[in-house]
């Protein structure tokens, strides 16, 4: 599995850090969304969807439809913009700072097991940090396309619960060096925290 894109999510009103854009708060210095894009810069395409906003040249960016639709008319406007042919998606949240090569690597050898659609991390409560994984892309779309029709044709406000429900995927516990990479930044509190692992 040598090739693969990846789609960040970059949309979405931080409530609790009082409207805030999150994915261009700094961590270590720089706007979290760029830590993810660097996580994937192997990658062979990479999509940022949300507002737009200045991105690296080989990045294409779009917006989902309608705009603060949520997460899954977001991994559907990136699936869009995906290259033909293109079989593995790692499908991430803008605020991942921790977030490392590495860490999508395991990701990436456990999709290749068979009979797995995708892989994500679990946090040690056993929650899904299914912001935080990678996806067979046909599988994907056709998530997305059966949620569609269920909801009369529009995925704006479904749940990623709703758009995985019934995938095989394989849960994956980080055991590599270093923090969590699925660590995500709701909070300001959680902002320090990741600051202090880059440090």
């Amino acid at each position: 599995m040598t090739g693969y894109a990846a789609i960040v999510l970059a949309g979405g009103a931080a409530r609790r850090m009082g409207g805030a854009d999150k994915p261009d708060l700094l961590v270590g210095g720089r706007p979290m969304r760029d830590r993810v894009l660097d996580a994937v810069a192997d990658a062979a395409a990479r999509v940022l969807v949300g507002p737009p906003r200045p991105v690296p040249e080989d990045v294409r960016s779009t917006r989902e439809s309608p705009p603060g639709g949520g997460p899954v008319a977001a991994v559907a406007a990136g699936l869009a913009l995906l290259p033909p042919g293109t079989t593995v998606v790692a499908v991430l949240a803008g605020d991942l700072p921790l977030l490392t090569r590495p860490a999508i690597g395991a990701l990436r050898e456990r999709l290749a097991e068979p009979g797995v659609d995708g892989a994500c991390y679990v946090d040690d409560e056993g929650r899904r940090q299914t912001l935080c994984g990678v996806w067979r892309v046909p599988v994907l779309r056709a998530a997305v396309d059966r949620l569609a029709a269920a909801r009369g044709g529009s995925v704006d406000g479904a749940s990623l619960r709703a758009l995985l429900d019934g995938l095989a995927v394989h849960e994956v516990h980080w055991s590599g060096d270093g923090p969590p990479p699925w660590f995500d930044c709701d909070t300001d509190e959680d902002v320090r925290r990741a600051e202090e692992w880059t440090r």
